[in-house]
């Protein structure tokens, strides 16, 4: 725990920032097992925002690990810190107006809830999405063999087999992904944002 440091206020305000950027951040958090698409729905829906001139960042879990997170396992504790720590770092993007989209697995219920408390606190949207494919689903995809090898033994605590996934009951969307198109997908987190006023839909290219 840091000790003798001081909150720094800065002299731009977060409407000010928005005024002057036009543009309001807020973070879409992809829950789901892997496989299930959350980082393909990302992914497109980082490319579109883009297109539309309009300021997004992707924070993926694998790729998260490679850097700020490479020290973490995968252990009950070691997820726990993951998601705090991507937490903290998605409500900043949000802060600077940036649409955060993070795609984690986040299997814990109580470490969602604390990364949209953090957001709620500073006054940050925070859109669950919940990317949902029954385990058949994302046992049949499989594009990185993770199943088949948890399931051998090989992986240890891997979620869904050996360590618990805990669902969202009330996501902001859910997005049944073995039963719609990556398009359809995003076109109703779109849908969503332009709904709530985060974006403006006249900006949107057709895609």
């Amino acid at each position: 725990m840091a000790t003798n440091i001081t909150w720094h206020k800065g002299a731009v305000s977060l409407t000010e920032r928005q005024e002057l950027l036009g543009q309001k951040g807020c973070t879409i958090w992809f829950t789901g097992l892997s496989a299930s698409g959350k980082s393909t729905l990302a992914a497109a829906l980082e490319q579109t925002l883009l297109h539309a001139g309009i300021s997004g960042y992707r924070l993926d879990g694998d790729n998260i690990r490679f850097g700020l997170n490479k020290n973490l396992g995968f252990g009950p504790e070691a997820r726990t810190e993951n998601i705090r720590r991507i937490a903290e770092v998605s409500k900043l993007f949000s802060d600077a107006t940036v649409i955060a989209i993070t795609a984690f697995i986040s299997p814990y219920k109580a470490d969602r809830d604390a990364a949209r408390a953090l957001h709620e606190a500073a006054g940050i949207p925070f859109i669950e999405v919940y990317a949902d494919a029954p385990l058949s689903v994302v046992e049949e995809r499989d594009p990185k063999g993770l199943y088949k090898k948890a399931k051998a033994g090989e992986i240890k605590e891997f979620t869904g087999i050996s360590a618990p996934y805990e669902a969202p009951t009330s996501p902001e969307i859910h997005i049944k992904t073995h039963e719609v198109s990556i398009n359809e997908g995003v076109q109703t987190i779109l849908n969503y944002l332009i709904e709530k006023k985060l974006i403006q839909g006249d900006k949107l290219v057709k895609h």
